[in-house]
C-alpha cells in the first residue's frame, strides 16, 4: 500500500513538471508569435512612409491591423551637422513607434535624407539652363553652317 502512495505521488510530481513545461512552452510560442506579427507590422508601416519629398518635420497617426502607429519626424541634431550652412540633403531623425493589441511597443529610430526645397529649385534651374545650352549649341552650330 505504502509503494502504491509513493507512486502516485511521483506521478502527481510529474504531471505537475510537465504542465508546467508545457504551459511555459505555450506563452513562449503566443509572445514569440506576437513578436513577430508587430516587427512585420512595424515593417509594413515603415515601407508605406511617403516619399523623401513628401516627408515632412511633423507627426503622423494611424492603425494598421489593429495595432496603432505614430510617425514623428524630427530635424537630426548632432554635432557634425550644421544647420547654418545647409547643403543640398538635409538628414531628418524618424521615430516610428506602434503599439500591439496587447500593449506591447517596437520603436525604429532612423535618418532619411531630405531635399532642400532651394536645393531642388537650384537642381531645376541647373537642368533648365543644361537643356537651354544645348539649345544654343545646336542653334550655333546650325546658323554656323
Amino acid at each position: 500500500m505504502i509503494e502504491a502512495l509513493v507512486a502516485l505521488a511521483v506521478v502527481a510530481v510529474s504531471l505537475t513538471a510537465i504542465g508546467s513545461l508545457v504551459a511555459t512552452n505555450i506563452r513562449g510560442t503566443r509572445a514569440l508569435g506576437d513578436r513577430l506579427t508587430l516587427v512585420e507590422t512595424t515593417r509594413a508601416i515603415v515601407t508605406d512612409l511617403p516619399d523623401r519629398e513628401q516627408l515632412v518635420s511633423g507627426s503622423l497617426r494611424g492603425e494598421f491591423a489593429n495595432h496603432r502607429w505614430q510617425v514623428d519626424v524630427l530635424p537630426f541634431v548632432a554635432d557634425f551637422v550644421d544647420p547654418r550652412r545647409p547643403g543640398p540633403w538635409m538628414p531628418q531623425t524618424v521615430v516610428v513607434n506602434v503599439r500591439s493589441p496587447s500593449g506591447r511597443v517596437l520603436r525604429i529610430d532612423t535618418v532619411r535624407l531630405h531635399r532642400e526645397q532651394g536645393a531642388k529649385n537650384e537642381a531645376h534651374r541647373a537642368a533648365i539652363a543644361t537643356r537651354g545650352l544645348h539649345a544654343d549649341r545646336s542653334a550655333a552650330s546650325t546658323t554656323e553652317s
